[in-house]
């Protein structure tokens, strides 16, 4: 190898470990934030429980349970509980700091078009995720609790508070009404099962939420456009229809409310990649690449073979 090669080789070679220092710089940032955000979140992991548990606690009083209550079963359950809803807020809280570097790491390599088109997105995707957390917590969550509670009589499930006297004293003893046959069912409901249910609507409608950016997006980037979305639409009610199926209990009303949200989404979804693709013909017809005698002439020709095919079909009835 000559001298020439090699300097080419070290030459080329000098960009990309500058590269990798500055992708070392950015990801030692993000998970100092991510542990700062974690620290943070931890600090008010409790009422951040409280508040994701507040839809099982309405539908439970709902339902006759005057004093709702939720257990753990291993000294260490409560403890990781926590720890699990501070790396989950603790991500939501440093996704700032982690989207500021992953932007200042890859905007550098792009035009200032692409800088304009992408920047967009990279806010509304944490706005469009919270509007899906929002809407799972506050809308879906208590008709899943509902759903999955009615099938129980609350009443005579959890224990009833009697109060005996005595030596002057009240105490308060728990007993299970008395049955003449059968065994109770009695629910006592795990803390960290039921965070999971929450936190699976939360994730599951937050990325769902994630359709009208990711389709707008694919349509600037021209992958998609918006008589494709359209012409393909009865496929995506069946996957829509199959998502609410997987990811909502066997009731008829929540599964309805996320097709109907999805739908929704999808139909936003289209109307957005056309207004995209109306702003890119714009944008061409007044730098004078978009001729429009061109598109005339494509139209015409598929006219012309429609004719041609209907005067063949017409000729072999004949025949």
């Amino acid at each position: 190898m000559s001298n020439r090669d090699t300097d080419d080789i070290e030459e080329s070679a000098a960009p990309l470990i500058e590269h990798l220092a500055e992708l070392r710089t950015r990801l030692i940032r993000s998970v100092i934030a991510f542990i700062v955000g974690i620290v943070i979140a931890f600090t008010v992991a409790e009422p951040i429980l409280q508040f994701l548990l507040e839809p099982i606690e309405a539908t439970l009083r709902d339902l006759g349970d005057p004093s709702p209550t939720m257990q753990y079963t291993s000294p260490q359950e409560y403890l990781f509980t926590l720890f699990r809803i501070s790396m989950v807020f603790g991500f939501a809280l440093a996704f700032p700091v982690i989207g500021l570097q992953m932007w200042r790491f890859v905007a550098p390599g792009l035009y200032r078009s692409e800088k304009n088109a992408f920047l967009p997105f990279l806010i509304a995707s944490p706005v469009m995720f919270l509007l899906g957390a929002s809407f799972a917590h506050f809308v879906v969550t208590p008709l899943a609790m509902a759903f999955f509670l009615g099938f129980v009589d609350v009443s005579s499930v959890f224990a009833t508070l009697i109060e005996s006297a005595t030596n002057g004293g009240g105490t308060e003893t728990i007993a299970v009404p008395e049955t003449d046959s059968g065994i109770s069912i009695t629910f006592f409901g795990k803390v960290n099962e039921s965070l999971d249910i929450t936190l699976k609507f939360i994730i599951a409608f937050g990325l769902c939420f994630q359709l009208p950016v990711l389709l707008t997006l694919m349509g600037k980037a021209g992958l998609v456009n918006a008589e494709g979305l359209g012409s393909v639409r009865k496929y995506a009610v069946v996957g829509i229809l199959l998502l609410a199926a997987l990811v909502t209990p066997p009731d008829v009303i929540t599964q309805l409310i996320l097709f109907v949200v999805v739908y929704g989404l999808y139909e936003v979804s289209i109307f957005l990649v056309a207004r995209v693709e109306k702003k890119r013909e714009e944008k061409l017809r007044a730098e004078g690449y978009y001729d429009d005698e061109d598109e005339e002439a494509i139209e015409d020709d598929a006219f012309l073979d429609d004719e041609d095919t209907d005067e063949e079909l017409g000729e072999s009835k004949n025949g």
